[in-house]
């Protein structure tokens, strides 16, 4: 009678481990702020993400480029390091083998450039560009007659930057979303937020687009639940 009980118990826990095993795994999530911000600046999803079972450990937040000057940073060199460390840790650490990567403004194309030039698409599981000027900005001018500015620049968010041209129509993972609005102060600066007529906002081959009536800061900070429900 023991040895049935015992048995039972056993073949009880070798059904139920596995729900709990995947319960407790969750993706890592990198979430790269925009340009001369902080990674405080995604305070209000990282506290979310918290209170929803995840851990400090299992969010990366890279904190990258100069503080104080907003033209002087670009997709090239030093600004590229913590993203890419962030990823590459994020995935090394990964229970599933993927991670989730949300970024906003400046920080989503540069986070889309880190995972092209790793060849991470297939470990990221769901990819979200806030507020992201994936087809350049107005503000910025048509390359080569940019602003003269880094930020501007061959690596910059000039419309038709060889950087921009270079990351258009690479894989950015399984599921990509955007989040968008028409009256952001950033993508929309010049009063027109479409090039060429699609939103600058937009990435190519996305699964879905979700425009809101916020500012070029509020779809950061008051889209955390819509945030967290898409890389669920």
């Amino acid at each position: 009678m023991k040895n049935v009980i015992v048995t039972a118990v056993f073949l009880s826990l070798s059904v139920i481990s596995p729900f709990v095993f995947a319960s407790s795994c969750k993706d890592p999530v990198v979430l790269v702020h925009g340009n001369t911000s902080t990674p405080a600046s995604w305070d209000n999803t990282y506290n979310l993400l918290l209170s929803q079972g995840y851990t400090s450990a299992d969010i990366y937040r890279p904190d990258w480029g100069s503080k104080y000057c907003a033209s002087c940073n670009n997709h090239n060199g030093s600004e590229e390091t913590p993203v890419r460390q962030a990823i590459n840790n994020a995935i090394a650490n990964s229970c599933s083998g993927q991670i989730d990567i949300i970024g906003h403004s400046m920080g989503a194309t540069l986070a889309a450039q880190q995972i092209s030039k790793l060849a991470a698409a297939s470990y990221v599981d769901t990819f979200v560009g806030i507020a992201g000027a994936f087809r350049g900005l107005y503000s910025c001018g048509i390359y080569p007659f940019n602003v003269w500015s880094s930020t501007c620049g061959y690596y910059g968010l000039s419309i038709q930057s060889p950087f921009l041209d270079g990351l258009f129509g690479d894989p950015l993972g399984d599921k990509v979303y955007s989040i968008k609005s028409n009256s952001d102060q950033v993508v929309c600066a010049t009063g027109v937020c479409t090039v060429y007529g699609v939103h600058s906002s937009s990435i190519w081959n996305e699964d879905a687009s979700f425009t809101y009536s916020l500012g070029h800061f509020g779809l950061q900070t008051d889209t955390a639940q819509e945030q967290i429900n898409l890389i669920q």
